[in-house]
């Protein structure tokens, strides 16, 4: 049976999705863009993009009672790979000890114009 899980403090789903599914103990979060829910504004630039969208995925996660350690696998998808370097300074801030598998790939374009855009999985 699927759950869906909803944090008021992360950007609510521009479209007919949910920001996270859970399913047997893992928990797919839709891709997060780098919009600050509370403001609604979108950062500037790579590294604050990343930052948001990893903030968001750790709110969305909180909700389900998890944190960024019980992440299996992300995947990151980027406007241009040229910001790849920024990007990855910043992800790796967010993990202590074992990283999870991760695929980074450049995109023609991403919702709303964004830089950064980035989805996990986590399990209990």
């Amino acid at each position: 049976m699927k759950k869906v899980i909803c944090s008021q403090k992360a950007p609510g789903a521009i479209g007919p999705y949910s920001q996270a599914v859970e399913v047997n103990g893992m928990i797919f979060v839709s891709g997060q863009l780098p919009i600050n829910a509370a403001t609604g504004v979108m950062a500037e630039g790579a590294e604050a993009q990343a930052i948001q969208s990893l903030e968001n995925i750790k709110h969305i996660l909180g909700e389900a009672g998890l944190t960024m350690a019980n992440i299996v696998k992300t995947t990151v998808f980027l406007s241009d790979m040229s910001l790849f370097i920024n990007m990855n300074k910043v992800y790796a801030s967010y993990f202590d000890g074992d990283f999870p598998a991760r695929s980074a790939v450049a995109v023609k374009a991403l919702p709303k114009d964004a830089l950064v855009e980035i989805e996990c999985i986590a399990v209990r």
